[in-house]
């Protein structure tokens, strides 16, 4: 994927979500921050990561919005409840609780995951050293930017050789608790030796030598750059200006 959004610096895109999160947090009410959520779906679609975008906020922040909005609504107990079935009930102050809070956690979550779909490690990386950031820091967030999707990869490996192997990995919850017992052996052994292969492969690299490195791979800011940058502290100086006259 080659488009402006991958193109752009990540100090860019970085205080884009910055901007977000002290936005959604220093807005009051919660019409603001959702309103965020279709804005940043007609970025991803011109980033053109829509689809991924979607999916995994499907998946994740949704569900804890989803479970958020229950337990505040329907479970938690407040002086205005009106009883629906059973142990449910309807609250108003915990809609507004739950509306203000999942809020900030949609405006914030998905301006994250949009950064993580159109920026790559590598950049991250490379912004980072040329900051001076200290070596050992730049590894501990590559290390766990890249964690995830490793350890998917590796179980993925793991069950299909359990699968070669005969052992059922596939059916209902037991079945499926069953075969991951199995799992986190494999799992967990392969995860040592790839951090001894990891950490063998960086002093090959002269990874603690003090001297300053070279790389053939480089990201350079754009015009596009530093107009988006100037936008969002003018934007954000506009919002200072106003909110302290009201």
């Amino acid at each position: 994927m080659n488009n402006w959004a991958t193109r752009l610096y990540p100090s860019t895109k970085v205080l884009f979500v910055l901007l977000v999160i002290v936005l959604g947090v220093m807005v009051p009410g919660y019409t603001f921050q959702y309103s965020i959520f279709p804005f940043m779906i007609i970025v991803a679609l011109l980033s053109q990561c829509a689809g991924k975008f979607l999916s995994l906020f499907m998946k994740s922040i949704f569900v804890i919005v989803l479970f958020i909005f229950v337990i505040q609504v329907c479970i938690i107990k407040n002086g205005d409840e009106q009883s629906l079935f059973a142990f449910l009930h309807f609250s108003k102050i915990g809609l507004d609780t739950s509306l203000n809070m999942t809020s900030k956690i949609v405006a914030i979550s998905s301006s994250v995951i949009w950064f993580f779909q159109v920026t790559s490690v590598k950049d991250i990386i490379y912004s980072m050293e040329k900051i001076n950031a200290p070596r050992k820091m730049t590894f501990v967030i590559a290390s766990t930017i890249q964690l995830i999707p490793q350890m998917t990869a590796l179980s993925k490996t793991i069950t299909d050789a359990q699968k070669s192997r005969g052992i059922e990995t596939e059916g209902n919850v037991l079945v499926r608790a069953k075969a991951f017992v199995p799992m986190l052996g494999p799992l967990v052994l392969s995860s040592i030796q790839q951090i001894e292969e990891r950490v063998l492969a960086l002093e090959s690299r002269a990874f603690s030598a003090t001297g300053r490195k070279t790389s053939f791979y480089s990201v350079r800011k754009t015009v596009l750059d530093y107009i988006l940058v100037i936008l969002m502290l003018v934007g954000f100086i506009a919002y200072l200006w106003i909110g302290g006259k009201s």
